[in-house]
């Protein structure tokens, strides 16, 4: 299980309290950087907007995956956060955002993190997953909904 090691349940945020695209990032990569305490939160932020200004990471309808690089973190770390409201993101389809999974690695781990979106694009296939996942009210119950399916992926 590889994507249930990248988001644990200490880094899901329920009920996100951002309004607006530059908020969201910041939350996510706070809620990442509280976590590893060596972490540059200014790096991590900057890694994550400069990726944002190229494209949109708002690919999928309500779902946006914003991710990025950070030599102050070793290995592949994410955030998951839920915005019941949903925020507008830029996204492509030009409606607001409610889940956001935000994806930091190291540059050695080009391949992991490739293979992270990887899964994470095979579980977004299956419409329940968004709806499932938006129904929890916990981070464990986020948490547990996505090794389920990314199990399901295993079992293929």
């Amino acid at each position: 299980m590889v994507l249930g090691e990248v988001f644990s349940p200490n880094a899901i945020v329920v009920d996100l309290q951002s309004e607006d695209k530059d908020e969201v990032l910041a939350e996510l990569v706070e809620q990442l950087v509280s976590h590893f305490p060596g972490a540059n939160r200014s790096e991590i932020l900057s890694s994550v907007e400069d990726r944002e200004r190229k494209m949109s990471t708002g690919i999928i309808p309500g779902i946006a995956i914003p991710h990025g690089k950070s030599e102050t973190l070793k290995g592949i770390h994410g955030v998951i956060g839920i915005s019941r409201a949903g925020i507008d993101f830029d996204s492509l389809d030009g409606k607001p955002v409610n889940l956001f999974l935000l994806i930091i690695s190291s540059s050695d781990e080009s391949e992991k993190h490739l293979f992270v979106l990887k899964r994470i694009a095979h579980i977004l296939e299956n419409k329940n997953f968004f709806n499932e996942i938006m129904e929890q009210k916990s981070s464990a119950d986020i948490h547990s909904v996505l090794c389920r399916y990314e199990n399901q992926l295993d079992s293929v």
